[in-house]
Order: C-alpha cells, then sequence, then structure tokens
C-alpha cells in the first residue's frame, strides 16, 4: 500500500474509533455521569433533589417590568403556572388555574393568610377533579403578584384535606386588564 493510502486509511480509522467512543459514551451517559460524580463525592440523590429546587424555583420565577403593573410567569415543568403570590401579605405558592371560578385557598394557606373559617362557614358544595367538598365562601382583601395588586377578591377555604395548593382562578384573573399566553409564558397585566 502506497504511503498516501495509509495516512488516508489511518485517519478514516481515527474518525471510526472516534465516533465509536462518542458513541459508546452517548449510550452510556447515565452510567458515566453516575460514576464521576460518585468519584467526585457527590450523591446522585443529592444532585437530583438540587436540579428539581432550582427548576421548580425558576418555574415560579416572576419577571416584573417596570412599565406598568406586569408580570410574566413562566410555565413549570409540570406543564402549570406556579406563582408565589402575597395573600393578604403573607407569602403563598399557588397555582394558577384559569379552570377555577374563584381563588380557591387550602384550610392551612387561608389560616397563613389570617383567614379564619369554622365548621359552620362551610356553607357551599362545589365539584372539583378531585370529587365534591365543602367551601367557605370569603373575601380576600387584598392578592398581590409581583407589582400586580388586586383587592377585595371572591374567594373560597376549601375543607381541611381536600386541596393540594391554592389556586389562583378567575375571580382574580378576571379583574385583570389582561392575560395572554405564549410560548411557555403567561403574561399577567393590571
Amino acid at each position: 500500500m502506497a504511503s498516501g493510502s495509509r495516512s488516508l486509511v489511518g485517519e478514516v480509522m481515527s474518525w471510526v474509533v472516534g465516533l465509536g467512543i462518542f458513541a459508546v459514551g452517548l449510550l452510556n451517559y447515565d452510567e458515566i455521569k453516575g460514576f464521576l460524580l460518585q468519584q467526585a463525592g457527590v450523591s446522585p440523590a443529592a444532585l437530583a433533589a438540587a436540579q428539581d429546587a432550582t427548576a421548580d424555583r425558576s418555574s415560579r420565577s416572576q419577571i416584573n417590568r417596570t412599565t406598568g403593573s406586569a408580570s410574566e410567569l413562566r410555565m413549570g415543568r409540570d406543564g402549570h403556572f406556579h406563582a408565589d403570590a402575597e395573600i393578604n401579605g403573607r407569602s403563598i405558592e399557588v397555582l394558577v388555574d384559569t379552570g377555577a371560578t374563584m381563588v380557591a385557598m387550602t384550610y392551612d394557606d387561608a389560616e397563613r393568610a389570617g383567614i379564619y373559617v369554622k365548621d359552620s362557614d362551610y356553607t357551599m358544595r362545589v365539584s372539583t377533579a378531585n370529587g365534591t367538598g365543602r367551601v367557605a365562601p370569603v373575601t380576600i382583601d387584598r392578592i398581590s403578584i409581583g407589582e400586580i395588586t388586586v383587592r377585595n377578591v371572591k374567594g373560597a377555604v376549601v375543607e381541611p384535606g381536600k386541596l393540594q395548593k391554592t389556586l389562583l382562578g378567575m375571580s382574580f384573573l378576571g379583574r385583570l386588564s389582561r392575560t395572554e399566553m405564549r410560548s411557555g409564558v403567561l403574561l399577567l397585566e393590571e
């Protein structure tokens, strides 16, 4: 074989070996990553928990514009919009729910916001995705998300154990001048 041919064959073989190593690395990425984390003394479970916490915080991140009162919420990994709202001056994590007629608060979140109900206050029955339940109608003094504040919002406190997270429904959203979703971002404008 001529030296030029040997050189070409050698170069082709180098590329084949390199691509083979790349393919093996790609196919075994998780195992290699786990091994390297173990060698570095990092627990894969701790790394996963940190990544989930970071993703959860970023999914609730709000970008407050300086022009007017507007907030943008990014869609979370679960496909929903989460926000850190301020209800009656207390920070409460909410799920934005355009399918909810009103703001539906968990019993614990209501107490955190200074809204106290007793058993006799549960005068209404509602149907939800989780079945039927009793609610206590309330008026929430103030709900804020970023620079947006809406006062005297109709809401309900759901009986204990029937709701996992407070829902920010249409009794709040309907009072905004604009609610628009595009490219995984929910724009709220007062």
